[in-house]
């Protein structure tokens, strides 16, 4: 979008934005000036902060791309999905299940303003964008009742997106408002970054930009969204031992390997009994 496209519609591009700089890191068009400089800046602290990104999308297609075979899921409600760039989780779902249904969950203004992209499906499932805040699960559950029944089983998806909420418990709370929601055969799919000491520091740095803070979570408070689930196996841990296996195809690669990335986002998926 230029300058003049950008204005009335509530994006800010004086400060840089994590959607953004995340859509930089993996290759997409959607940001600015400000956001590339800023994560020029982190990648200076964290260099391994670009095959992490690289990670956490590869995840997501092992991940969709189990829960839509395997798994047998056809529900799919992605939270805080962030821009669309390559291999969304509607076009893996859909490439395995064509009538999987999703629903993508997400209130910023850019987001909103490439929805569009987000909204293409096959002609047997449906694709549908919510403008809402997951600090309001009813709200989103609300929304996603339109194109998801909640008394079918629904893969409720969390990637690099739990650190916009401070606070653990908070944010816990709402990761068991959306699950208690949904029935058994449900799973949770969910990553995230740990503070490793490149990590903090470059956090540290990115909020000193104005930006929002990102709050990373160790291992131990991550694994806790999943409490009372059932690990799907390897379980929990850093997001490139999750099932390599199943990239073994061009378009899904196997990027490295968590020796090869100390600070790799950590996750799993688990099914609600």
């Amino acid at each position: 979008m230029s300058d003049d496209e950008v204005r009335g519609t509530g994006i800010d591009t004086s400060v840089p934005h994590s959607a953004r700089i995340w859509n930089y890191w993996l290759g997409g068009k959607d940001n600015y000036a400000v956001d590339r400089a800023a994560g020029d800046e982190f990648v200076k602290v964290m260099p391994d902060i670009l095959t992490a990104a690289r990670e956490t999308r590869a995840f997501l297609m092992r991940a969709v791309g189990y829960l839509a075979g395997e798994a047998g899921v056809r529900q799919f409600l992605d939270v805080g999905t962030g821009l669309p760039t390559a291999n969304n989780t509607h076009e893996v779902a859909q490439a395995v299940a064509p009538d999987a249904n999703v629903v993508y969950v997400d209130n910023d203004p850019l987001v909103l303003a490439h929805a569009r992209a987000l909204l293409t499906s096959t002609p047997q499932g449906r694709t549908r964008y919510l403008d809402a805040d997951m600090n309001d699960p009813q709200t989103v559950l609300r929304g996603a009742s339109e194109v998801i029944d909640l008394d079918r089983p629904v893969a409720v998806l969390f990637f690099g997106v739990l650190g916009h909420v401070a606070d653990t418990a908070h944010a816990r709370g709402l990761v068991q408002s959306l699950l208690a929601a949904v029935p058994s055969g449900s799973y949770l799919a969910l990553s995230d970054g740990v503070p490793t000491e490149q990590a903090t520091a470059a956090h540290d740095q990115y909020a000193e930009t104005g930006a929002v803070p990102y709050q990373l979570r160790t291992p131990d408070e991550l694994r806790s969204f999943f409490d009372g689930l059932e690990f799907v196996e390897p379980g929990f841990g850093p997001v490139p031992l999750w099932r390599p296996e199943l990239a073994a195809t061009p378009d899904v690669p196997v990027i490295g390997q968590p020796a090869a990335v100390p600070d790799a986002p950590w996750g799993g998926v688990a099914r609600k009994p």
